[in-house]
Formats: structure tokens, C-alpha cells, sequence
């Protein structure tokens, strides 16, 4: 019997990875421009350390985590809980006050797969830590549109507010108190909920349940002059840099850690789970795991997500990726040359290969196809004798010929020359 990938867990094919690179290629450069640093974590850490920071109550931590419970070990259901415990562990705020860090990776949760939603899926997740200005919610929220609309893909954002200890309390009993008055026309999950963590049940998806929080309170009502002056500061300064969103009262997160600012980037084309990205703020956070008290704010992107929605709208967007050059070589002594050439343009930091089977040219032309080159150098045993190989455009098919009579040091400095110029 065939041993297969288990549910919910994919292989990235050769033909699927030229559009993962793409897409991580213009996150750096995009984090990179805005001053954030990568950090890379490991993927399994203490539980003790998701039950602190994500919450023993939500679902993810009740339900969803991959934990070795002899060993009290789990695989990251997400990264700012790992970003945290190493900036706290490795004192990453002495040296410089405000920190910015960015990872990418693998995460894992035991959920049912469904599009754009795996068991093991992956994220790029970035961070400020040391931030309490509003500013810099907003400008984290313009670079995360800033990507989306670099990879062409369009999203709408999605703002609230979740107050702070504070001011969270009160609303928390004008929510319980609507609750208990729809009672058991509610699911059994937001029965539960009403008593152990009642801001999730904002977030049910079941129709019944929706219907029912229809004319809920807004904690907006309830925010504390801090928290309405923070917020409405957040979006004065979306509307200065031109960030168009919309005021979502029922978006509480999936997570405890969240305070004051929330948000989401909504894209179409995902079905029911329409975020492809989010985020907010986590004031008190990293001095509850142990460390100093520092505000913190961050949100990450679904890397499945961003490929399905780059798959549909632009399917070519990391075409280009191919090779250089491609050395169709006939005969012993041409792939001794050939074997020559392609090393000696790899080393010059060009993608170059060839066929060593001394399969026909018809057979080696449509591998160089399948590769993606741009060029192709034939060489066979006339072009041996006479000096002269072909050289040949594969998008143009226009074909030029290339002296053979130098070394091979010459001889690829003349191709780059003849593949860049």
C-alpha cells in the first residue's frame, strides 16, 4: 500500500514553490524597507508557554494544539508567542528600546482542512515591540497592505477595538448579560463560551448564532478615554496615509493576548474563512510571560492563502524564475564542454544546466523549454569542428552564433555577455 501525506498536510511541488519564493522574496524586501529584522524560531516550544499567552480558554489552545503531553511540548499553533519568549529570553530590548522582527514558517493546528487552511500551514509574521504610539498601528497596517497590493491582490481592512483591562470589564457584563438572555437559542460552544470567555462568541460562525448577536453591544461604547483616544487616533493617521477601512465591532480575535487595536485584511475568493491576514496590539503581554513592560503589536499572513488568491488572479506573477542558459551538447566531446561552461556560469551566479543522457536536440530543446531558458547554446560535433556554436533565443527564436576559440573563463564571460546584454 502507498504510504501518503496525512490530512491536512502538503507537499510544495517544484511547480509550486517558484510562487512561494515570489511571494516571500517581496515580503522581505517590503519588512526590510519599513526596518524589520528576521528572526528564525524553532518549532516546538513548552506549553505552558501557548496556555499563558494564547489563553486556556480559546479553542486553539482547548482544542487545535499538536502537544506531547508527557513531554508538556507543542508545536506552534502561531509565531508571536515564539517571537516574544525569545526576545524575552535572549534580552533582545536592551540594546535597542524599539524592536522590529519578522519570521516565516511552518505553524500547526489539529482543525478540520478546508481551502486556504491546513494542519500544518505557514505564516509570515512580524512584530513591534516597545511601540505604544498609535502611529505605529497604522503604519503596521499600511506595510501589510502595502504587500498585498505589491503581490496584486486585493483586500479590504477591517478595524476595531478590544479596549484594555480597563474598560474591558464592563463590557464584558453588558455582553454576558445579553447573552444570558438568548440563552439556548445559542450553540452549545457559545453557551460555553458565555461563561468562560464571552468575546468569542462574537465570533461564531454558525447562522443560527449570528442571527441571534444581532444589536449585541459594541464595545466601542465602553472603550476608557485611553483606549478612545488611542483608537481614534489609529484611524486619523490610516486616513493621512490614505488606508481605506471599515469599523468591525464583532471582530475579537482568536486570541487573549489582544488589546485596543484589532484588525483584518479581507480578501475575496476564500470562501468562508475570507481573512487572509490580521492582527493587533498586545499591551501586557511580554511582562505576563516574564518579561518587561513593553507594548507590543503585530499580525501575520497566510502564505497558503496569499498563493491561493496569487494562483487565481495572477498565475503568472513568479514566472521568469527559470534558467540562464541551457547547453544542448551532442557528442562526448560537446558535454565535455558543455559540463565546462554550465560550471564555470553557475559560479558566475547564473542558473545554467544541461542534459548529460546525449538524448537528441528535438529531446533537449523541450527540456530546456520545461526549465525555463532563456537562451539555449547548441553544440555538436559541427559546431566542434568549425568552431562556432548556435546560440539561441528561446522567446524571440532569433539564433546567433558564438565563437568558440577562447578558454572557458572566455568563453562564459562571452555568454553572460550574449544572455544579459
Amino acid at each position: 500500500m502507498k504510504i501518503q501525506a496525512i490530512t491536512g498536510f502538503k507537499d510544495i511541488l517544484p511547480s509550486e514553490t517558484p510562487l512561494w519564493r515570489y511571494i516571500e522574496n517581496e515580503a522581505r524586501e517590503i519588512f526590510h524597507s519599513f526596518g524589520f529584522r528576521e528572526i528564525r524560531l524553532p518549532l516546538l516550544e513548552k506549553t505552558e508557554l501557548f496556555a499563558r499567552s494564547i489563553g486556556e480558554a480559546t479553542d486553539i489552545v482547548e482544542k487545535e494544539m499538536y502537544t506531547f503531553a508527557d513531554k508538556g511540548q507543542t508545536l506552534r499553533p502561531e509565531a508571536t508567542a515564539s517571537l516574544l519568549r525569545a526576545f524575552i529570553e535572549h534580552g533582545l530590548h536592551v540594546r535597542r528600546p524599539v524592536q522590529k522582527l519578522y519570521t516565516m514558517g511552518p505553524m500547526f493546528r489539529h482543525e478540520r482542512p478546508q481551502k486556504g487552511r491546513l494542519r500544518q500551514f505557514h505564516q509570515m509574521d512580524v512584530e513591534v515591540i516597545g511601540a505604544v504610539e498609535p502611529q505605529v498601528d497604522a503604519e503596521l497596517m499600511a506595510m501589510g497592505g502595502l504587500l498585498l497590493e505589491r503581490l496584486g491582490i486585493t483586500a479590504s481592512l477591517e478595524i476595531n477595538s478590544l479596549g484594555c483591562p480597563v474598560c474591558r470589564p464592563e463590557y464584558k457584563s453588558r455582553l454576558v448579560a445579553f447573552l444570558r438572555e438568548r440563552g439556548e437559542r445559542l450553540c452549545a460552544d457559545c453557551r460555553r463560551r458565555t461563561v468562560t470567555n464571552p468575546l468569542r462568541v462574537l465570533d461564531c460562525k454558525k447562522g443560527s448564532c449570528k442571527a441571534e448577536l444581532e444589536g449585541a453591544p459594541s464595545i466601542l461604547d465602553t472603550l476608557c478615554p485611553g483606549c478612545r483616544d488611542h483608537f481614534s487616533r489609529v484611524r486619523r493617521f490610516l486616513d493621512l496615509l490614505g488606508i481605506g477601512y471599515r469599523i468591525n465591532t464583532f471582530m475579537v480575535r482568536g486570541l487573549d493576548y489582544y488589546t485596543r487595536t484589532t484588525f483584518e485584511f479581507i480578501a475575496d475568493g476564500l470562501g468562508a474563512q475570507s481573512a487572509v491576514g490580521a492582527g493587533g496590539r498586545y499591551d501586557g503581554l511580554i511582562e505576563q510571560l516574564g518579561g518587561p513592560r513593553l507594548a507590543g503589536i503585530g499580525f501575520a499572513l497566510g502564505i497558503e492563502r496569499l498563493v491561493l488568491l496569487m494562483e487565481d488572479a495572477q498565475p503568472d506573477a513568479a514566472a521568469g524564475q527559470g534558467m540562464d542558459l541551457f547547453v544542448a551538447a551532442l557528442g562526448e566531446e560537446a558535454v565535455l564542454l558543455g559540463t565546462t561552461l554550465v560550471h564555470g556560469l553557475r559560479r558566475r551566479r547564473h542558473a545554467a544546466a544541461m542534459d548529460y543522457s546525449n538524448r537528441s536536440l528535438k529531446a533537449q530543446m523541450k527540456l530546456a523549454a520545461k526549465l525555463g531558458a532563456r537562451y539555449v547554446l547548441i553544440i555538436g560535433e559541427n559546431e566542434l569542428k568549425e568552431q562556432r556554436a548556435i546560440l539561441r533565443n528561446m522567446a524571440s527564436r532569433e539564433q546567433a552564433s558564438l565563437a568558440l576559440d577562447g578558454d572557458a573563463e572566455q568563453l562564459v564571460t562571452q555568454l553572460i555577455a550574449a544572455v544579459t546584454g
